[in-house]
């Protein structure tokens, strides 16, 4: 079945020519590097599209080592373009070879050149033989640009846009058609032509591939026409063997009878034993490759234990990198516990200067309020009591009166009388009695002092006991119980 364009993936463009486009792709299934030929079929006449026809059909039969290799066909109905998919060729095609063996001021080893020969009849063999199943296959455009390369540069003979299928092996072909300069004599003289035409144009390939220039060259066609037809050529640059010489001299028969088939080149002693020696070449390089692919093999097999070795060492890596991410994170919220808790007691700290300064200033009140109250209150007692003269002292003479010692008073001393003593006897005059009187005032007065000083120290006392408590049950607290 066909596949559609949305399959492969463009990478570069290749060429563009009156053909169409030719375009580097990958195809996305298993990423393989292919070609394909875009070609727009809707401007195409009859004659042409039976050649586009001919052409696909040619390169789906053609399976050979030495063909460019055909893969599928995509046909864009909407833009009216075919797409046929084929083997990309590393090498690029001899076109491009001797071009820049030109721009170098290069030339072609004649050991390259043999093998191109070799190949380019391996190639021929596939299409002229088909004639044993009745259809012999012309290619009839041989030149250094449908000779393609691979990455070792072995031949891929591609483009069959021009190739003719004969029915019969006695058929000939007589359309004017190819490149002129590779034309063969019947061709230019446009007389029908079989498969050695392919002959004569291999002939002057490899000509161009040694000389780097063709065989017959003219200002135009009907001088070119003369040349060709007569079959004059220089002899090869001096440095390629007169073996090689020869045979290209084989090929240039101007006359079809005397000029070899592809069967007559194969047994040729001299493409013989540069065949046997290429096939040694082959062999060995296949061993060699055989040999670089169990190495590649081992090689591969110990880069992937290394790559599984490496792997386990990135996973264990990664684990540990996680593991040191999370005590990096617990340390930096254990930090951020820390620096909030300082914070809470930097706040508590300032806070508690506060309430302490509170606890301070409101001490300090109440002990003036205690004061205050402690000589209002004694001073509305003096009043209550009459002692209008204490009562008008200072502050300071009342705590004097109050803090004096009972020694220093010893009026205010009774003496107990003994139980068996006689009851005294006193007798009172007038001077007496008034001094009595006075004496038994101020003793009462006195008496009445003392009581005060007791319940003054004793409410000192109750302040210094409240303070205590408050302080010891309202630490942080400055209300009061």
């Amino acid at each position: 079945m066909p596949g559609s364009l949305n399959d492969y993936e463009v990478l570069a463009t290749i060429g563009q020519g009156s053909y169409g486009t030719c375009k580097k792709i990958r195809r996305k299934k298993d990423g393989r590097i292919l070609v394909w030929k875009k070609m727009d079929y809707g401007e195409m006449n009859e004659g042409e599209k039976e050649m586009l026809v001919s052409e696909v059909n040619l390169l789906r039969e053609l399976k050979h080592k030495r063909i460019v290799r055909y893969y599928d066909r995509i046909v864009d109905r909407a833009n009216t373009c075919l797409y046929i998919i084929m083997e990309y060729c590393e090498g690029g095609d001899l076109g491009s070879y001797i071009k820049g063996l030109k721009t170098n001021g290069g030339f072609c080893e004649e050991a390259f050149v043999w093998k191109i020969c070799v190949q380019m009849i391996q190639a021929l063999k596939e299409c002229h033989d088909r004639n044993k199943l009745g259809k012999a296959v012309l290619h009839r455009d041989l030149k250094p640009a449908n000779v393609f390369l691979d990455a070792n540069n072995n031949v891929k003979l591609g483009d069959f846009g021009l190739a003719r299928v004969l029915n019969h092996d006695t058929s000939f072909a007589r359309t004017f058609v190819g490149t002129p300069y590779y034309m063969s004599p019947e061709q230019m003289n446009c007389m029908s032509y079989n498969e050695k035409s392919d002959i004569w144009s291999l002939g002057c390939l490899l000509y161009e591939l040694c000389a780097l220039r063709p065989p017959f060259l003219a200002t135009n066609q009907k001088d070119l026409a003369v040349k060709i037809c007569c079959g004059t050529f220089t002899r090869l640059p001096l440095r390629y063997s007169q073996d090689l010489n020869n045979i290209l001299a084989y090929m240039l028969q101007v006359e079809e009878s005397k000029r070899p088939s592809i069967d007559d080149l194969l047994l040729h002693p001299l493409i013989v034993k540069k065949n046997s020696a290429l096939d040694d070449s082959l062999h060995c390089m296949e061993r060699l490759s055989l040999a670089s692919s169990e190495e590649l093999l081992a090689k591969t097999e110990a880069l992937k234990l290394l790559e599984d070795q490496l792997a386990e060492r990135e996973e264990r890596l990664k684990k540990h990198e996680a593991s040191v991410k999370q005590r990096e994170l617990a340390l930096d919220e254990r930090e951020q516990n820390i620096a909030r808790k300082e914070s809470e007691i930097k706040a508590v700290e300032k806070l508690l200067v506060q309430k302490q300064k509170k606890v301070k200033d409101q001490s300090a009140r109440a002990e003036k309020l205690i004061k205050e109250y402690t000589e209002t209150k004694l001073r509305h007692r003096l009043l209550s009591e009459g002692d209008h003269d204490l009562a008008s002292d200072s502050v300071s003479d009342l705590s004097g009166v109050l803090h004096s010692t009972p020694a220093s008073k010893p009026c205010l001393v009774q003496k107990q009388r003994p139980f068996d003593s006689p009851p005294k006897r006193v007798s009172f005059s007038p001077e007496n009695k008034e001094n009595h009187c006075d004496d038994k005032r101020q003793h009462r007065k006195k008496k009445h002092l003392l009581n005060l000083e007791e319940k003054f120290n004793s409410v000192e006392e109750d302040s210094v006991v409240w303070r205590r408590a408050s302080l010891f049950r309202y630490p942080l607290m400055g209300n009061k119980p």
